[in-house]
């Protein structure tokens, strides 16, 4: 049987900006191991070592806390994206980066990105909304960069996108989940290889590219 993990001890005043962050990492980590139904924001004060009025100071009601929680995780994946896009102008290197961002983040971010493409409040709009925005935004991020290279049109630059943002968060949770015998660095690479053996066969658009 799993010991439940320890309550934390009451903390001594911090910052709302930093109880607010505190909060947000116990909170995750309720979330994760019990979904979203079965965790009490009596459990979450406990192991944050905070009364229940100091939480409730800060989220009005567990979805609220929640929905805070999934648009931080949000925005989180969606930077990183558009950090490894804007790392390089080399086009294969940049799908090497966003594969590998797929990894790394299943793999060091293990219990925010179950929070973002496994959650059990989908049916909810606004959670919906937040783990949608992951992939649109991250499509579109995408989409602009083929766009502008390959001249094609929007739509179709689209679609080629949200495939491999598809290709790569797919493929990252699947790695994980099967506990593959493949290294984070050697499915990355396969990834990669496959995403621009697909992407790369398209040619760029000398008239959007004159200045190159």
């Amino acid at each position: 049987m799993t010991e439940a993990p320890p309550v934390r001890p009451r903390t001594n005043r911090l910052p709302r900006s930093a109880r607010r962050a505190q909060l947000l990492q116990v909170a995750l980590g309720v979330f994760v191991e019990q979904g979203y139904h079965s965790a009490s924001m009596d459990e979450i004060a406990e192991r944050a070592g905070v009364s229940k009025p100091v939480l409730y100071q800060h989220f009005p009601g567990k979805l609220d806390l929640y929905l805070a929680l999934l648009e931080t995780s949000c925005d989180t994946v969606v930077a990183e994206v558009k950090e490894a896009l804007a790392s390089t102008t080399d086009n294969r290197r940049r799908v090497q980066a966003t594969m590998e961002l797929w990894y790394d983040y299943v793999a060091d971010q293990g219990e925010a990105f179950r929070l973002v493409f496994e959650s059990d409040l989908t049916n909810d709009p606004a959670v919906r909304t937040l783990v949608d925005r992951v992939i649109d935004e991250s499509a579109s991020a995408i989409a602009e960069i083929i766009h502008e290279d390959t001249g094609l049109p929007g739509p179709a630059a689209h679609l080629l996108a949200v495939s491999l943002v598809g290709m790569g968060h797919v493929g990252a949770r699947n790695w994980l989940s099967t506990d593959s015998a493949l290294s984070r660095s050697e499915a990355a690479e396969l990834a990669a290889g496959l995403a621009w053996r697909g992407i790369g066969g398209f040619p760029k658009d000398p008239d959007q590219n004159e200045g190159d």
